[in-house]
């Protein structure tokens, strides 16, 4: 059911950050904290972010990681080891100086006991767990060494927007230390691939697969991967990434083992992560002028039933069956769970719980009414349009999976469609200024690889190259900025 009354304002193409904003506010999912930067993640957000940790955490098992948990605080002097690692990070860096505060004679707190050494606020915790890992690893029997951390990061934002670019956000890291390098670089492939599988297949968000070029490598890393993804806007979000660092971490850490013939070597590492930025990229992908558009795999509400109440004695019934209703549909099953399902008897008017459920997004909503029951049907209506639908009871609880899954396909094709129909290939610079000066989207280019070229790019469309993708690593051909030299497709677009 579309809806005009309750629509979210301004809508998508008046003003697309606002919309965002709006979107947020009404499905209830966040809201800005009294700290600049930071959010507060209300139970239906967090309630996406389980799910999407829970498939996460599973796959991240599957292929043979343990979960462990490193300090929030890293001495400042161990974010100095990596050159490139504290260049990259030092601007975004919270440091504690002072371990308590006391009051002075006006009563106002100031700190007091200044620290030995300042500790930083995890930006991310390559050196404080390699940190460990040098301890830990020994031999080549200690490899492969395989370790994901959930945690909350610090990274200071000076243009923060809620779930997108926070002060604090939540995230897994994987770890990793391999004997070899095509052991490290094969880990961060294989992980790429599993952050594309559940953005795909969970949040029915197509991704790109590829290779950062040098610019925009993660600081101290050999190679960046990322997946990345089109918003509605035609903006990028990057909304993974996956590192193959070399030997960079574990010379500045001293990760150390010794190999079958006896000699002494230094591990080959890896790290990735993504983090709660993917509940942003959901909404500006999914999402609509009525609010939250969510794939049903990722739900934490799959069906809802609405009781039709009269405040008559009939009510009663409509209660019972609704109640009976939940109850066998819990019993199915939709991508290998149980469905969730929710009973929503509250005592609000009907329309005003329709529209709750609407703006959040829950993918099939059930309205009930004593001619619903008298005559053994279910009226229903799914969250991406095509009005009210009927159904017996019995044929409806066997086609619940089945709607739900084709639901969640239509998602993913309708992003997949903007996607292709808002990407082009171009041949040179002409072409990539007058499509930028137009509007957003993605553009495939042959690029040299020249970072002189990127900041151009950058400075004058406010354009950045995204990644090689992986499906086209091998074409090469002249560069579009640079004819007389080469390079591989590139990804470009403008992103958050």
């Amino acid at each position: 059911m579309k809806a005009t009354k309750h629509a979210i304002s301004p809508t998508r193409n008046e003003n697309y950050a606002e919309w965002y904003q709006q979107v947020v506010r009404a499905a209830d999912l966040a809201e800005n904290s009294s700290v600049r930067g930071c959010m507060v993640i209300k139970p239906w957000g967090y309630a996406i972010w389980e799910i999407l940790q829970r498939e996460l955490d599973k796959r991240i098992k599957e292929t043979g990681h343990s979960n462990a948990y490193f300090p929030l605080f890293i001495p400042k002097s161990y974010l100095e080891r990596e050159a490139a690692h504290v260049e990259g990070f030092a601007k975004e860096c919270a440091v504690v100086t002072h371990s308590r505060l006391v009051q002075n004679e006006k009563g106002e707190l100031i700190p007091a006991s200044p620290l030995e050494e300042p500790l930083v606020v995890r930006p991310t915790s390559e050196v404080i767990i390699g940190e460990s890992f040098a301890r830990w690893i020994k031999s080549y029997r200690d490899l492969p060494l395989l370790i994901n951390q959930w945690a909350n990061v610090v990274r200071w934002e000076m243009r923060p927007r809620i779930f997108l670019r926070t002060t604090e956000f939540l995230w897994q890291e994987g770890h990793t230390a391999h004997a070899t390098p095509e052991e490290a670089e094969e880990e961060t492939r294989k992980m790429l691939e599993v952050y594309r599988t559940v953005a795909e297949k969970l949040m029915a968000l197509p991704v790109i697969p590829g290779k950062k070029t040098a610019a925009e490598r993660f600081p101290g890393a050999v190679e960046t991967f990322s997946i990345e993804a089109m918003m509605q806007d035609g903006k990028a979000l990057q909304a993974g990434t996956s590192h193959f660092l070399g030997q960079n971490f574990s010379r500045a850490c001293g990760i150390k083992f010794i190999d079958k013939e006896g000699e002494e070597q230094f591990a080959w590492t890896s790290s990735w992560g993504v983090s709660t930025r993917l509940i942003g990229g959901l909404i500006m992908a999914h999402s609509d002028d009525d609010g939250l558009l969510l794939p049903p795999r990722l739900a934490p509400i799959q069906v809802v039933v609405l009781p039709v109440l009269r405040g008559e004695k009939e009510d009663a019934s409509v209660l019972a069956s609704g109640a009976e209703l939940c109850h066998v549909l819990g019993q199915k099953c939709h991508g290998g769970e149980p469905l969730r399902v929710s009973f929503d008897d509250r005592d609000r008017r009907g329309g005003e719980k329709n529209w709750e459920h609407i703006k959040k997004g829950v993918p099939l909503r059930v309205e009930l009414g004593t001619r619903d029951i008298a005559i053994g049907q279910v009226t229903f209506l799914l969250r991406d349009g095509g009005g009210k639908q009927s159904m017996a009871r019995e044929e409806f609880v066997e086609a619940v999976p089945r709607l739900l899954g084709e639901l969640q396909e239509r998602i993913f094709a309708a992003a997949l469609a903007l996607r292709r129909e808002r990407t082009i290939r171009v041949k040179n610079f002409d072409e990539f200024r007058e499509f930028f000066s137009s509007g957003n989207g993605f553009v495939e280019a042959h690029f040299c690889g020249d970072g002189a070229i990127e900041r151009r790019m950058r400075e004058e469309f406010s354009v950045t190259a995204r990644c090689i993708p992986l499906e086209t690593e091998g074409n090469i051909g002249p560069c579009f900025a640079d004819p007389s030299r080469q390079g591989p497709i590139t990804l470009w677009a403008r992103a958050y």
